[in-house]
């Protein structure tokens, strides 16, 4: 039984991997093994990064907020507790938006929250 090389599946193997290399830099691009090598390391850290990115925003988010509340009076966690206390259900991400580009209705959750 003759041996079986495989060429065209090989081919077209690697031209996926070289397409999904595009953009980097001189033999990352070119060369199939540091493409994939590359390719393969793009991927962890691509899907990694899906998960930092939340806790990125979420840290984004406290640091509008907690800037804002200051300019009140207020501490973030105090804030925070205030408008649970007076049963405000409005997430960090909301609140943020809030804080950045309607300073009047920050204002009033602000007060709302200090009397609480």
């Amino acid at each position: 039984m003759p041996r079986v090389k495989g060429g065209p599946q090989t081919h077209r193997r690697h031209k996926k991997i070289l397409k999904e290399a595009k953009g980097f830099d001189q033999g990352r691009r070119r060369l199939f093994r540091r493409a994939n090598e590359s390719v393969l390391k793009a991927r962890q850290y691509a899907y990694v990064h899906r998960r930092t990115r939340k806790r990125d925003f979420r840290a984004l988010w406290i640091q509008r907020i907690n800037a804002a509340a200051r300019e009140h009076g207020l501490s973030y966690s105090r804030f925070m507790h205030g408008l649970t206390a007076a049963g405000v259900d409005l997430d960090r991400k909301n609140l943020a938006d809030i804080a950045v580009k309607d300073p009047s209705a920050f204002a009033a959750l602000a007060q709302l929250a200090g009397a609480a």
